[in-house]
């Protein structure tokens, strides 16, 4: 990364230098009236979704966690599935979507099944968005699963974010039992499929229930 980059990312401008660059975006690039047009996004206004089905998954690197009273990793919480949802308190979509998501996750499965995490990710406005404001943020939106700051690289964007490639906030991973990575997305996953994805992860490696044959409800012959 050039220093210039580093530079604009530091202001809190990427997103204005990006997009004065290349230009207005196309209506397949963004949906100006999507409640999710506002992610902050690292890259192009898109929305990515990829899929590394076996990827050993590297360690989160932090420098400070809430809720919880010693730090977490993928290696503390192997045997459960994990997501990790990666946010900036001044990001709308954060604020508006994927924390509220991750509360309503917390509060529906189990937590001997599933961990949720939260990872603060700051690659802009780093003054206004220091652990002190944080703490204050989770108590006033009342987020009770484990937060963890992403440990700054000295150039802006910070370790974690930089070794998943995250394209921008929020990102939300998803980690088997055995905290192989299995789902990176970037924006919005709708309630619906990412509890569905949820469940696949969960019931991975437990038990067949036996099927009912056709006929046999009831007694019949």
């Amino acid at each position: 990364m050039d220093t210039a980059l580093a530079g604009t990312l530091s202001d809190g401008g990427f997103e204005r230098d990006f997009l004065q660059r290349r230009g207005p975006a196309s209506p397949q690039q963004v949906d100006r009236q999507h409640p999710y047009s506002r992610f902050h996004c690292l890259g192009e206004l898109t929305r990515r979704d990829s899929m590394a089905a076996a990827d050993m998954a590297p360690e989160w690197r932090t420098t400070e966690w809430f809720n919880t009273p010693d730090p977490l990793s993928l290696t503390v919480l192997r045997g459960r599935v994990v997501m990790l949802t990666a946010f900036q308190m001044l990001c709308p979509g954060c604020v508006a979507t994927s924390l509220p998501q991750a509360q309503r996750v917390a509060a529906t499965f189990k937590s001997s099944d599933l961990a949720v995490i939260g990872l603060h990710s700051v690659f802009e406005h780093h003054d206004a968005m220091q652990p002190n404001a944080l703490r204050a943020f989770l108590h006033e939106y009342k987020v009770g699963f484990p937060v963890g700051v992403d440990a700054p690289d000295g150039i802006g964007i910070p370790q974690t974010m930089r070794v998943y490639g995250f394209r921008g906030t929020p990102t939300t991973l998803l980690f088997d039992r055995d905290g192989q990575l299995r789902r990176h997305v970037f924006g919005y996953v709708p309630d619906l499929q990412l509890g569905a994805e949820l469940m696949e992860l969960i019931c991975e490696g437990l038990p067949s229930r036996p099927t009912v044959e056709s006929g046999s409800v009831g007694g019949g012959t």
